[in-house]
């Protein structure tokens, strides 16, 4: 029973990760999931969810829209019963955590 579970969460885990990927920072053309936004998202046995994410600076013009629509998209998906979304600016977001994708699209390489 319990391996079921793991699969049906990581199943889970990456329709979270495809929902991420259609949310931008308006200000950057990359998605917050290139980006390096999202530190950790944890689903339960319940079908709770929990993101734990960063914005690009503390002073962010979207620090009060951008985790609204995370957790509106994210709570779009039927199997899930809840969706919080927590904000962090530890440790700070820095270039260092954007995939080379990312960078790629932004001329950092």
């Amino acid at each position: 029973m319990s391996e079921e579970v793991a699969i049906d969460t990581q199943e889970l885990g990456e329709k979270i990760v495809r929902v991420l990927k259609t949310i931008y920072d308006p200000e950057i053309p990359v998605d917050i999931y290139e980006l390096g936004l999202i530190y950790d998202v944890f689903v339960n046995e319940d079908m709770d969810v929990k993101i734990l994410m960063t914005l690009t600076s503390p002073n962010c013009p979207v620090a009060e829209t951008l985790p609204v629509e995370v957790e509106e998209k994210v709570k779009s998906l039927d199997e899930l019963k809840d969706v919080e979304v927590e904000i962090t600016f530890d440790p700070p977001w820095t270039q260092e955590l954007m995939s080379e994708e990312a960078k790629l699209e932004l001329g950092f390489l």
